[in-house]
């Protein structure tokens, strides 16, 4: 049935006093058509906030699958299609042609209640929160790191030539589809260091003459690895002809800072990060037998410090060759962070693996709504002997 007339009620507003059972009339508005270029949204309600307050934005090139990120999070985009109709109406100041012409219409003195559609809408995009897309920002970043015998960075902004393969914070977040936090979190992760404006790579073989230089000096002037004073290294750094921007960088890398509270900052050498920065640097080479391995990285560790095999998980692999073992570089760094892309690789380079080899190439792996035993199903066929022995994990 139809509603009792509603005098001045068109358009929208017409339909919030329809009561449940009840109907009303529509007719085409006379701007009614396709509109390709609007689209519906359908929101979770703790993101109206962020919609609503303009702190969204869509990112992505046009070869890529847009994607929607808040300050924090990452979200894709799908459009879901509807089986039943869907009308858009506009407000009531858009329906001027309807009240004319039902009033010209009308044979009573009580105007008839019709809502214009301007869109029958066919469907719906929905939001999917997924893992940020970080995989590309080591490529970019790799494209000019930052050298020994690089010239003065001052110059970049009247050298156009010298800017090119160099990304700024604004260059980072038109190409990565990834929130600001996640982003940072990515530079992190990848010891990025911001200079002059750019967001840049330190060249391996000068970090490793950074770290060599630390190290030396702090048997020169006895410097504990466990309390290095950072106005102090710094400083002696300088004198050597490093940048200080880079020896803090340095710091930051392979240390962790023990007191914020002091005038001074004092920091830790992790012996982690600097076991594995050896560990790469021997096997830059290729694969070596273990025992070499072991000698050699044991000479290369600072003092102090006790190089075990479970530092470099995730970092180096072993395989049986005859009777010997052999161990060369495999680092989940290397690896893509989409988990389709990084089990192809992982089963690429073995067919099947034992859980205690395989957990340190995939507990970095985040994809929101699947948990690490998710992931293990879809990606992989686990095969056990016996009750008490070790799983294997193969290709799915």
């Amino acid at each position: 049935m139809e509603l009792p007339p509603q005098l001045g009620s068109r358009g929208a507003e017409a339909l919030k006093h329809i009561a449940p059972g009840s109907s009303i009339s529509v007719a085409y508005h006379p701007s009614f058509g396709p509109y390709e270029d609007l689209l519906f949204l359908e929101l979770d309600e703790k993101l109206l906030p962020d919609v609503l307050n303009e702190r969204v934005v869509l990112r992505g090139q046009p070869d890529e699958d847009a994607v929607l990120c808040t300050q924090s999070k990452t979200y894709a985009m799908k459009f879901v299609g509807t089986s039943n109709s869907v009308l858009l109406v506009p407000p009531a100041n858009h329906s001027e042609y309807y009240e004319n012409q039902l009033k010209n219409d009308s044979n009573s003195d009580e105007e008839k209640v019709v809502v214009p559609v301007l869109k029958v809408v066919s469907g719906n995009m929905e939001l999917i929160e997924t893992a940020p897309r970080l995989d590309k920002l080591k490529s970019l970043l790799s494209e000019k790191p930052y050298k020994l015998e690089e010239d003065d960075m001052g110059n970049l902004e009247e050298n156009q030539e010298s800017r090119i393969g160099l990304y700024n914070w604004n260059d980072l977040v038109d190409n990565i589809q990834a929130s600001d936090e996640e982003l940072l979190s990515g530079l992190q992760a990848l010891s990025a260091l911001e200079i002059y404006g750019y967001w840049r790579l330190v060249d391996g073989s000068y970090m490793d003459m950074i770290l060599g230089m630390i190290l030396k000096n702090a048997v020169l002037n006895d410097w504990s690895l466990n309390a290095l004073n950072e106005d102090e290294v710094v400083s002696t750094l300088e004198s050597d002809g490093f940048p200080g921007v880079l020896a803090r960088h340095c710091l930051n890398v392979y240390g962790n800072r023990v007191n914020e509270c002091m005038p001074s900052l004092v920091w830790k050498l992790d012996e982690k990060r600097v076991c594995i920065h050896f560990a790469r640097d021997i096997l830059k080479g290729g694969k070596r037998k273990l025992e070499s391995f072991m000698d050699e990285w044991r000479q290369k560790i600072p003092d102090g410090m006790q190089p075990t095999f479970d530092l470099v998980e995730g970092e180096v692999l072993t395989e049986k060759i005859g009777v010997e073992t052999w161990v060369h570089a495999f680092s989940v760094a290397s690896l893509p962070s989409t988990p389709a892309e990084r089990f192809s690789i992982l089963f690429r380079e073995r067919p099947k693996w034992e859980w205690k080899d395989l957990q340190p190439y995939i507990r970095d792996l985040k994809l929101p709504g699947l948990s690490s035993e998710g992931l293990l199903l879809k990606y992989t066929r686990r095969t056990q002997p016996s009750a008490d022995a070790e799983p294997v994990f193969s290709a799915r």
